[in-house]
């Protein structure tokens, strides 16, 4: 029985190597080596097998084994492809992690200072608020949407092409109103403290000349669902606030929202000056603005107008109030332009070059977005 059996397996072994063998000598033309003993002991087995000569088989079955090896075995990868393969993997990988996963922005205004500096180069999480097919609007699926507080950066709705970093301060349902450099949503005021008046200053960036030079303002610290961040206001604001406090203010702030312009007409592209016409953004809805007390019966800090957003839109602003292109001029942004939620800065600096690392800021690099 037992020797029954290995006559089997001698003649299946036999039989596997030989159509190996076959198909190579029929594929390969070009085999190195020894070809032409390959196709003889291909002969010899496949005789042996069809003379049911098993002594001819297990002479030369070893043989074939050994050739099959030595001739049909695959050829060794070069350096070079290893290399490129390896080169190749990972560009693979990184365009994926891109498109689904995380992406690197550079900020390139003051917008949204004392949070995010010029030059800070982040990290956004892009996977959050959902994945999204690369090179269009469409999402496969949403994990949630933004919160009230969060850093995110999008699609301008009414320049698509670029990309703009603001915090969410509103979102769809909420209302929305400034007075006095004073945010308002849903009615009550975001609570704000005065962290530095006189002898704040930043330093901004004119892109045209080139140049760095300084910036008066106050900053304040906002708390929005128990998350707190710095914002810049202009420096009169404390000023204003004591002249509030005695009775001596009768003048609002030229960043108040929504103003009594007649007729009463929400943000939007379409309404924005300076931007592009609506059709830039199609899928941006107005919201509404709704009046609560008219402007002669209002104080000047008073709530008056606010803003509603619209249903799949959020509401956003840069911390940099007084120096900020945001919700309050083009109105509200449409959740599917929304790439993704600031994490942390990987880099930071003010000017850099290969022999010159002075402008780097250091303490800056590894921190996260607040």
């Amino acid at each position: 029985m037992r020797a029954a059996a290995l006559d089997r397996r001698v003649r299946k072994e036999a039989r596997e190597l030989v159509r190996a063998a076959r198909a190579a000598l029929l594929q390969r033309k070009g085999l190195q080596g020894k070809a032409g003993d390959l196709e003889t002991v291909t002969r010899d087995v496949e005789d042996g097998l069809a003379g049911k000569d098993l002594v001819k088989v297990r002479h030369n079955l070893p043989l074939l084994d050994a050739l099959c090896d030595e001739l049909i075995k695959r050829a060794p990868k070069s350096t070079t492809r290893d290399y490129f393969e390896s080169i190749g993997a990972a560009v693979l990988i990184a365009l994926c992690l891109r498109a689904f996963v995380i992406e690197a922005f550079k900020i390139p205004s003051s917008s949204m200072y004392p949070t995010l500096e010029i030059g800070d180069h982040i990290f956004v999480n892009k996977f959050i608020y959902g994945v999204r097919i690369p090179w269009t609007n469409t999402k496969l699926f949403e994990l949630r949407g933004p919160k009230r507080g969060e850093v995110i950066v999008f699609m301008q709705p009414c320049m698509p092409d670029k990309d703009y970093i603001k915090r969410v301060v509103a979102t769809a349902g909420d209302t929305v109103e400034v007075r006095c450099n004073v945010l308002y949503v849903n009615g009550a005021a975001v609570p704000s403290k005065l962290l530095e008046g006189e002898g704040c200053q930043y330093d901004d960036y004119e892109e045209s000349t080139g140049r760095w030079f300084p910036k008066s303002c106050s900053k304040y610290e906002e708390t929005v669902d128990g998350k707190a961040y710095e914002t810049y206001q202009d420096e009169k604001r404390p000023a204003r606030e004591q002249q509030l406090a005695q009775g001596t203010l009768d003048h609002g702030d030229s960043h108040d929202f929504p103003l009594h312009d007649r007729p009463i007409i929400p943000p939007s592209c379409a309404t924005s000056p300076g931007e592009p016409d609506s059709m830039a953004a199609p899928n941006q809805r107005p919201g509404k603005v709704v009046e609560t007390k008219t402007a002669e019966k209002a104080g000047v800090c008073e709530q008056q107008l606010h803003y509603v957003v619209p249903e799949g839109h959020i509401f956003a602003m840069g911390d940099n109030r007084s120096n900020s292109n945001d919700s309050r001029y083009w109105g509200s942004v449409p959740i599917e332009n929304i790439k993704g939620k600031a994490l942390f800065i990987w880099l930071s600096y003010a000017h850099w070059g290969f022999t010159d690392w002075t402008g780097i800021r250091w303490p800056r690099i590894g921190n996260f977005v607040k």
